[in-house]
């Protein structure tokens, strides 16, 4: 059968041989679909701020109400979020498949209103604030599990040819989220430590605390606009509706017999690891930027911070930008050519931090003795409280060249560009090979294996960084991105959509 023609988001949904009322009837109904979609943009973007909205202030503010806290739990408090997300995704995504999407988003909305609202009470328990603190983040993590909901909702909401635009729309949310919840918490450090008590229901309103409480009104207007203008559509590659909900009885109606095919699911593993492996190696992006331009660069930690935020929030904006640009490079190329594309972008945007030259770190200074940069040793003096340079504890800084700044710039633009390309089209790609059948199930998988590249990404960065250095740590990413690749090219013929798979439409 051959493609259809598709309307953009902005054309009315019309059939050439309808009655004028059948017209209107679908005009209404188009409308009233591309609605809820954007509710589900709107839904996106709230759970990524729930996670960025807080990330800046969490360590002062587990300082704050604990004392025995270290660095090492501050990790386990980060990767929380993640551990949350990665149980609740495939749980979220069974549920949305046998009931009206509403109730597991109206739910998980819920769960992330109580992990916050805990959030910003852990001061009151006597002790073990710290443990309340995780608690509070596994809750916001877990009710951020709807994502695998709006990405399955998205796919089963837009035809073929709409589903490419409304995904690199839906990740635009994602990164605009991203980038908008540092600069809210930012924006809300003008309240201080101490800010104001309400003794009445023992809150206190401080700089750490009213993130989270804002994050609360924004999740208690998306419960509303979720009950409110949110309806069920499924839609089959055509863009014609194959699937209604009755409201009355909230029962799922089914109207096509095309789902008895089967899916490619040596394709969907295919995608599951792919996706692992773009979410991963971000993830270490992430996590490695920071303490690699202190060593590197002799950075203090105040600059550090400084620096990379605005960096983070550049390549933030530059990857707005390629969401937008990838909607329309697929359209002339395919899906495909622009994920392999991103991967080799990617690949190196990695290559080039690979250490090279006779320029070596700056070792830090010891009490009594600092290593300089050709072996020897040197007195230092003890004044600076803030030391700066690689620490002598890294050995490997003794005889690994230093990263230029040049090179980790041109990787940041490179990063920036790739992995928002494979971002968008590791789903995207993914949404089409499943099909027309109920994806719920099927993103919570690949929500739960993005989210648990997050949390094993960190972890594998910061021990291989540490003890081996810079060479084994960009070395072995290449590796892991070049081993994607040689997956992506074996399996590139089965990487097709569904009805392209079963003769349905022409590719």
């Amino acid at each position: 059968m051959s493609q259809l023609p598709e309307p953009e988001e902005s054309t009315p949904l019309l059939k050439e041989d309808a009655a004028s009322d059948s017209i209107i009837e679908d005009i209404v109904s188009y409308k009233s679909r591309w609605k809820s979609i954007r509710i589900m943009y709107f839904t996106m973007f709230l759970s990524s701020v729930g996670f960025s909205i807080v990330i800046t202030s969490i360590w002062p503010y587990l300082q704050k109400i604990d004392d025995s806290v270290n660095t090492s739990f501050l990790g386990w408090v980060v990767a929380a979020y993640s551990l949350g997300q990665m149980v609740a995704s495939p749980l979220f995504g069974l549920w949305s498949n046998r009931r009206p999407g509403r109730e597991p988003l109206v739910c998980s909305i819920l769960i992330n209103i109580a992990g916050n609202i805990l959030y910003a009470y852990v001061h009151l328990p006597p002790s073990h604030r710290k443990y309340f603190m995780l608690i509070a983040r596994v809750f916001v993590g877990f009710g951020a599990g709807n994502v695998a909901v709006v990405r399955s909702y998205v796919a089963g909401a837009t035809s073929l040819r709409e589903r490419t635009s409304a995904m690199a729309n839906m990740s635009a949310c994602q990164a605009l989220g991203f980038i908008l919840g540092p600069a809210l918490q930012a924006g809300l450090s003008f309240i201080g430590e101490t800010g104001v008590s309400f003794e009445i229901i023992h809150l206190q309103l401080n700089m750490y605390t009213a993130p989270a409480l804002l994050a609360v009104c924004l999740g208690i207007i998306n419960i509303l606009l979720v009950i409110i203008i949110l309806r069920e559509y499924r839609v089959d590659d055509h863009g014609r509706q194959i699937n209604a909900i009755n409201y009355t009885s909230e029962e799922r109606v089914d109207l096509t017999s095309e789902t008895t095919d089967t899916i490619d699911q040596i394709a969907v593993v295919t995608s599951n690891i792919l996706f692992f492996v773009v979410l991963f190696i971000f993830a270490i992006f992430e996590t490695i930027s920071t303490p690699l331009s202190m060593d590197m660069f002799a950075w203090t930690r105040k600059q550090a911070v400084l620096y990379n935020g605005i960096i983070l929030a550049a390549i933030g904006f530059e990857s707005i930008i390629v969401f937008l640009l990838v909607k329309i490079i697929s359209r002339k190329v395919g899906d495909r050519p622009v994920l392999l594309g991103g991967l080799i972008i990617i690949f190196f945007g990695f290559f080039v931090l690979l250490p090279w030259g006779n320029t070596y770190p700056k070792i830090q200074w010891s009490d009594l003795q600092n290593i300089s940069t050709h072996g020897g040793l040197m007195p230092v003096s003890n004044s600076s409280l803030d030391p700066t340079g690689c620490p002598i504890e890294q050995i490997w800084c003794q005889f690994t060249p230093a990263i230029h700044i040049a090179q980790y710039l041109l990787s940041d633009i490179l990063i920036g560009v790739g992995y928002p390309a494979c971002n968008v089209m590791s789903y995207t790609l993914y949404s089409k090979i499943i099909g027309p059948k109920p994806q719920g199930v099927y993103m919570g998988w690949l929500t739960a294996s993005g989210s648990g590249a997050r949390t094993l990404g960190p972890v594998f960065v910061s021990h291989v960084y540490t003890n081996l250095g810079t060479r084994w740590t960009f070395g072995l990413i290449c590796a892991i991105v070049f081993a994607a690749h040689i997956l992506l090219g074996c399996m590139y013929r089965r990487l097709i959509a569904f009805s392209v798979r079963h003769g349905r439409i022409v590719e």
